[in-house]
């Protein structure tokens, strides 16, 4: 993609609200592509799930990088990248923001958590003081190479300072320069809403499949969530826990039955999946160069 950043924003410009499921790696991007989306994030939770590890700030900016080139790379879609707290102080933040232009990233969002960060949904989260993180904005701006690049601020300040307090954060990280705002775990419907008449630039939703939401809310269909103000929502978790569901049953099959013949129906298909990797381009190119 020549330039994906300004693709990000053309998504940004459009009415309807962006929906970007997350991905992991090149084969859960292509997946994405696929299914028609016109966007895919990169899910720090999934990224640490990969690696076997828990979502505590245990990734490293060069894991991550690596991970994000192989997703811009596998598929033709603008990619939204989560980078943490930017893995150290402003000088590690300067670097990071450089080093996912470079890896052909469209979009990236750093937060407000005290580094080593915890996964939004975990107990036991801190967030650094309001300022520290204006500074941090300023420098990510300053930092991308194509002012197109699109720097998201994300706020976990609900957990610790309520709705009112994250309001406040989000107005002064878009004085600072952030192109949006994304914020985790709002509250109800009517505080959704109340947060995004008070921030005047983009705002990103992020709606997982944690027990929490189910518990004490509910999953806010996309229109709705459109309607309550939001530019964008993203899926962080969902082809993990989906993937991982049924890659437990499968396993489960096998142990029990000897076979995975009973499953057939429900898995993609060899051919369905060598045609996504781009087999047949493999194919026309031995042909085009063979002898």
């Amino acid at each position: 993609m020549k330039n994906p950043g300004a693709a990000f924003r053309q998504l940004l410009a459009r009415p309807e609200i962006l929906v970007i499921p997350g991905a992991f790696d090149g084969f859960t991007a292509k997946l994405i592509e696929q299914a028609g989306f016109n966007a895919v994030y990169m899910t720090g939770y999934g990224v640490s799930a990969t690696l076997g590890k828990p979502d505590v700030g245990l990734t490293t900016l060069t894991e991550m990088v690596e991970r994000a080139a192989m997703i811009a790379h596998a598929v033709n879609i603008p990619l939204l990248a989560d980078a943490d707290t930017g893995y150290g102080g402003i000088i590690n933040l300067i670097r990071t923001i450089r080093e996912y232009e470079r890896a052909g990233v469209a979009a990236c969002h750093i937060e407000d958590q005290v580094f080593p960060k915890k996964c939004g949904s975990m107990k036991g989260k801190e967030v650094i003081p309001a300022e520290e993180m204006v500074v941090k904005i300023k420098a990510a701006v300053d930092a991308r190479q194509d002012k197109d690049f699109v720097i998201v601020a994300r706020t976990d300040s609900t957990a610790g300072h309520g709705l009112e307090g994250a309001i406040r954060r989000s107005q002064m990280y878009a004085a600072a320069g952030a192109d949006a705002i994304m914020v985790m775990a709002p509250g109800l419907p009517e505080d959704m809403a109340r947060f995004n008449k008070a921030v005047d630039i983009p705002t990103i939703m992020i709606m997982g499949e944690s027990e929490r939401w189910i518990r004490n809310w509910r999953m806010v269909p996309n229109h709705e969530l459109q309607a309550l103000g939001f530019k964008v929502v993203i899926y962080p978790t969902s082809l993990l826990f989906g993937g991982g569901g049924m890659m437990r049953r499968v396993l489960e099959e096998l142990k029990e039955k000897g076979t995975t013949e009973g499953l057939l129906g429900q898995m993609m298909k060899f051919q369905e999946v060598t045609d996504m990797l781009g087999l047949k381009e493999i194919y026309e190119q031995e042909a085009k160069y063979a002898g």
